[in-house]
């Protein structure tokens, strides 16, 4: 099978005043002649190893089962970075935002040929990374067109955005959560129900008319299930 090409890149950011780390997956077959569409994802260290995204993308590829896409993961430093920057109370959370919209699509739209249009944009994380792609979503739908959820942590303030939201631009949704999410372990040692506000955040987005997938898989809060369901979210999203 033809592999495709993983470039390390760092960025420096004026938001965060930091350096944040890239990784960007460009397939086997890539060429400036051609037009991208990209994903974004947050816990991008994890989408990486764990889901195995550039194998998964390279099969999707080469049985011409998507269209062109640049697959561009964002890692934390570590866990107190995951949550000062997803959590939406956490003190970095507006500047992390404001990193994926002002700073790191205009560096991927110059150094990269792709759609530079909101639905040519996807953004897409697990856990935490999904509750902080979702905020991503709500405050830049116009650049943002499209958002895949696995197992969001969904608490008041997602749900206060989603009833909030009301652009006319209403970006494309895919969202997956497990049937047995309901005592999950947190970084604190405690452990939440994901599963019921999980419902309630579908219900509010189906009120609201976004275009949405939503299925209950069996199982729980793990890779385990999210890096088999990858390959349909991307065929869902991207397939040709």
């Amino acid at each position: 099978m033809n592999r495709g090409n993983v470039e390390d890149i760092t960025i420096f950011s004026e938001e965060l005043q930091e350096d944040m780390q890239l990784l960007v997956y460009l397939p086997y077959n890539y060429s400036p002649l051609y037009k991208y569409s990209l994903v974004i994802a947050s816990d991008g260290k994890d989408y990486f190893q764990l889901g195995r995204v550039p194998r998964v993308v390279d099969e999707l590829l080469e049985n011409r089962e998507i269209e062109n896409i640049i697959f561009v993961g964002v890692p934390y430093k570590n866990v107190d970075d995951r949550n000062r920057k997803y959590e939406p109370a956490g003190e970095q959370h507006a500047a992390y935002l404001r990193f994926l919209a002002h700073e790191l699509v205009p560096f991927l739209d110059e150094k990269y040929p792709t759609y530079q249009v909101g639905m040519g944009r996807t953004l897409i994380g697990d856990s935490l990374a999904a509750t902080v792609s979702l905020m991503a979503a709500l405050k830049y739908p116009n650049i943002f067109g499209r958002v895949i959820l696995q197992s969001p942590k969904v608490g008041p303030e997602i749900l206060e955005a989603v009833s909030n939201f009301n652009s006319a631009n209403a970006f494309t949704v895919y969202h997956v959560i497990g049937k047995e999410e309901t005592a999950v372990k947190l970084t604190n040692g405690e452990t939440a129900d994901f599963l019921e506000p999980n419902r309630e955040l579908h219900q509010l987005m189906k009120e609201k008319s976004f275009p949405v997938f939503y299925e209950e898989f069996d199982g729980e809060h793990t890779w385990k299930y999210w890096q088999p369901d990858l390959k349909r979210a991307l065929l869902q999203n991207f397939g040709v």
